[in-house]
């Protein structure tokens, strides 16, 4: 049967697929599609004042100079990277505790981004700095062109604030999917494209060399290589002095990995713990978070479980382990950090944070005093190191982010964390309710969502966020952008804590790997479901957005899910669930939804990919499709051909493509606003806003 498209309305056979031209990213023919794709959303979504002035407002809030300068400490400076109207790029910069307390620090900057790509020609974005420890003089610097995961490596001199140069003997490397380490102020662990064979096939390094100042990289010796088919290789070094170390490791999937210490003869002792568990090592002590049951010496450990054993003695053989952190029902370990005598917990109980301080030797723990309560609490930083400070960020759905320091003594609280640093509010939050329900999915499971809408209003048009991947938790946190944009102007936001993500440890991830897939799709389906159960919203006005993960989320909700939803965003989405282990970074994710190559396998990948089971013989709400043309980690043939498709089939299908920015979608500011004003003013015109409340 034909549709009115004059397209087949059966599902697509992957082997004959009419847009594969389409994954071209610079072709000439893809990029005219591109071009063309864009005018005409431009004009029919952005020519207004109101747009105007809502990417202005954006940029306001992107730009303005009362955000809080995160820091972290190196030594005995505190460092940011700072981005403005000012700054389109950014500045590196530091300063000291002292005068970062002032109103007005004084900061010392070290590299203007602005000011390096005009000179150079390049539209650099910054990408980090991996800073020599213990004394903080030299940085290998990261910097992409237009945002691609791959990027160039740079030395940079702190003292003289100078990149060195190779003909100085500096550390560089070209373009690529680098991974880089400091051994000593001479030497470094590097991973990068050394040629034919040297990367996976998800694109990442396979081999990994011991590079010596001075010496040509081609001859540098290896010191360890994976297999092609795993995702990469990465070698590092702790200089902890009294316990320095190197470590290799080999990352067989995104979860699973095999750990070696290297000896200082060159062997490697192989760190025996289960592949798919997180381990740290940190002086003496070895820390293993299970992800999956774990049995030892006669005791089973559940998923999300913290131990911690003497490192040395594990290597010899001991398995004496102490439980530090065990999880319940509704308690999960979110992360942790280290300060220079401390252990700091990080947990989630139904997805409200809480911090726990755990003494090493006697792994006996307490609760961390003295923080705001009903806010979302994340560690910025420590300074492990030197001393047991901590910097902290307590933010919540209406409360601006605050920034506190304190210091944990070796006995109790020296001091109580202090707020030094407070975000203004952006949006006026004065009558909203922040509530959070709970959803029966298709098997029976509570699904957690939080609703932020303004006391008392009726239905009205409602933005529901997802992502449900990788083990990412969506936490309460603040934003301008979202506050501005959405929730000033009458709209209800809505955030799914979904299956797939790590809300309620690794299990609520693990159960929806491969086959398991369709419970995020039922999760979402079930909390959109019970939003107009509620009477929070309709579905003519109920209005979805993702990206990434979140961005196949979407695509599954047009293709399966039509009828709950009045207007779909949809961000440098995966789509083509057939081919995305033959696109850049594509191979990486298998461990996560199954290899499409094995036909048992894309038996059920089929069910839900939706470049695939896109049909012109059904409705779908109207939908805008965003993607980067630098989006080197999710190929921008993913949205490119969904959309291609979605149009032929005579489907309401907006497109655009920013043609720099890389994954994030936005090279600077300027586009991050523009970005953002294009996905709020497509949902609010299509969930029946109309002019703003």
């Amino acid at each position: 049967m034909a549709g009115e498209s004059g397209v087949d309305a059966g599902n697509l056979d992957p082997e004959h697929d009419p847009y594969l031209w389409l994954e071209e990213v610079t072709g000439d023919r893809a990029m005219q599609w591109v071009r063309a794709q864009n005018d005409r959303t431009c004009t029919e979504l952005t020519a207004t004042a109101e747009f105007t002035s809502l990417q202005a407002d954006l940029l306001e809030v992107l730009d303005t100079d009362a955000r809080i300068p995160y820091v972290r400490r190196r030594g005995t400076y505190l460092y940011n990277f700072w981005r403005d109207g000012d700054h389109v790029r950014g500045i590196w910069r530091r300063t000291t505790l002292e005068s970062y307390r002032t109103e007005t620090p004084v900061w010392d900057v070290l590299i203007d981004l602005d000011a390096l790509a005009d000179r150079e020609g390049e539209n650099w974005v910054w990408k980090g700095a991996n800073v020599l420890r213990p004394g903080y003089e030299l940085a290998l610097v990261t910097l992409s062109r237009g945002g691609a995961d791959a990027a160039v490596v740079r030395e940079f001199d702190l003292r003289t604030r100078e990149f060195i140069g190779v003909d100085r003997g500096g550390f560089a490397l070209p373009e690529a999917k680098s991974d880089v380490g400091w051994i000593d102020s001479d030497t470094i662990y590097v991973g990068t494209d050394f040629g034919p064979g040297s990367l996976t096939d998800s694109g990442y390094p396979r081999v990994i060399r011991r590079w010596s100042r001075g010496t040509d990289l081609a001859e540098a010796p290896t010191v360890f290589e994976c297999k092609p088919e795993d995702v990469a290789a990465s070698g590092w070094f702790d200089p902890t002095p009294g316990f320095e170390r190197s470590f290799v490791e080999r990352a067989v999937d995104f979860y699973n990995a095999q750990r070696w210490l290297l000896t200082d003869d060159g062997d490697r002792v192989r760190i025996d713990t289960p592949e798919d568990a997180e381990i740290s090592v940190r002086k003496q002590w070895l820390l293993v978070f299970t992800r999956s049951p774990w049995t030892v010496a006669g005791t089973e450990h559940p998923p999300g479980t913290l131990l911690a054993a003497d490192f040395e003695e594990y290597l010899a053989g001991a398995r004496d382990l102490t439980v530090v952190f065990a999880p319940d029902e509704h308690t999960s370990l979110e992360t942790y950090a280290w300060t220079a005598d401390h252990l700091v917990l990080v947990t989630l109980h139904d997805v409200q944070t809480g911090l726990r301080i755990v003494n090493p030797g006697t792994w006996t723990t307490r609760p961390f005093e003295g923080l705001p309560r009903a806010a979302t609490i994340e560690i910025t930083g420590t300074d492990p190191d030197r001393s047991n400070e901590l910097f902290l960020s307590a933010s919540g759905f209406t409360q601006p982010s605050t920034l506190l320091r304190g210091c944990i003594d070796a006995d109790d609280l020296a001091e109580q964390p202090q707020p030094i640093k407070r975000a203004p509010a952006f949006f006026d939050a004065a009558d909203l309710d922040v509530t959070q329900n709970f959803a029966t999915s298709a098997d029976g499971t509570a699904v957690p969502y939080f609703v932020v809408r303004r006391a008392g209003v009726p239905a009205g048009p409602t933005l529901l966020y997802g992502y449900g991947g990788f083990e990412i938790s969506l936490t309460p946190s603040y934003s301008g952008i979202n506050g501005r944009a959405w929730l000033a102007r009458g709209g209800t936001y809505v955030v799914a804590n979904i299956r797939g993500g790590g809300e309620y440890g690794p299990a609520w991830h693990t159960q929806v790997l491969r086959a398991g897939r369709h419970k995020v799709h039922e999760d979402f389906a079930a909390v959109a479901r019970d939003l107009v159960a509620r009477g929070v919203t309709t579905p003519e006005q109920l209005g979805a957005q993702g990206g990434s993960n979140g961005g196949l989320l979407m695509g599954i909700m047009v293709t399966r899910y039509p009828e709950l939803f009045g207007a779909i965003v949809c961000q440098v989405p995966l789509l083509d669930m057939y081919r995305y282990p033959q696109l850049p970074a594509g191979a990486s994710w298998i461990a996560e939804y199954g290899d499409p190559s094995d036909p048992d396998e894309w038996a059920f990948i089929r069910e839900y990919s939706p470049y695939q089971n896109a049909r012109a013989d059904r409705t779908y709400p109207p939908i805008l499709i965003t993607t980067s043309t630098r989006d080197d980690r999710v190929h921008p043939g993913h949205a490119r051909k969904m959309a291609a498709r979605l149009q032929e089939q005579g489907h309401p299908t907006w497109y655009h493509e920013n043609i720099e920015g890389g994954h994030g979608g936005a090279a600077d500011n300027s586009q991050q606003a523009f970005k953002s004003a294009l996905a709020y003013e497509f949902l609010w015109r299509h969930l029946g806003g109309g002019a703003d409340n």
